[in-house]
């Protein structure tokens, strides 16, 4: 059994050190998220990054809040949405979005949670543009305190792979916090 996240402690997912205190809209910006973009965040919990994506496309832009779980979905609503924010209840490896109709496509934390990471990547692919990008943060795979358990964590070279193999060319990569790192990729 793939770990899932627990909505009971969806507090943490709001955390403001989740990025060793960097600012969400800083990470999303510096990685090429601007005004008027089409933004897909893919296990989107309750909007940690969700909302400063809307804010970065603007009412010219959308952001596809994504996610399995009902109560994610719920808890991001609850914190009031802005109009350019369309809430997804998706499965796994079917996001119901169109094809190539995404140009940023976000998966924060949530490559450790696919039960068949190729089929998943497969489907992000379907849903980003040729040339949109994607980017990809994660848990190193060391044990901690907190986090996944070490067993259900991908590593960085592993991920690689697997972006790549999806039909992504990684643009960058490394890491984010000494916790977590990042890989930023094109749809070929």
């Amino acid at each position: 059994m793939v770990h899932k996240f627990d909505p009971q402690n969806i507090e943490r997912l709001l955390s403001e050190d989740r990025l060793g205190g960097r600012p969400p809209e800083e990470l999303l910006r510096a990685s090429g998220v601007y005004e008027g973009m089409v933004f897909a965040d893919i296990g989107c919990g309750p909007g940690y990054f969700t909302l400063p994506a809307a804010s970065l496309v603007g009412p010219s832009g959308k952001v596809y809040a994504v996610d399995l779980q009902e109560e994610m979905l719920a808890e991001l609503t609850k914190r009031g949405l802005p109009p350019n924010v369309l809430p997804v209840r998706s499965e796994e490896n079917s996001v119901p979005i169109e094809e190539a109709g995404v140009d940023f496509t976000l998966l924060a934390y949530v490559l450790h949670e696919a039960r068949d990471r190729h089929p998943f990547l497969e489907e992000v692919r379907r849903i980003t543009r040729k040339g949109g990008r994607v980017l990809v943060l994660d848990w190193e795979k060391k044990k901690e305190d907190i986090g996944p358990p070490i067993e259900d964590r991908v590593s960085m070279e592993e991920a690689l792979k697997l972006v790549s193999g999806a039909g992504f060319s990684v643009i960058d990569r490394g890491p984010l916090t000494p916790s977590h790192w990042r890989i930023l990729a094109e749809r070929r």
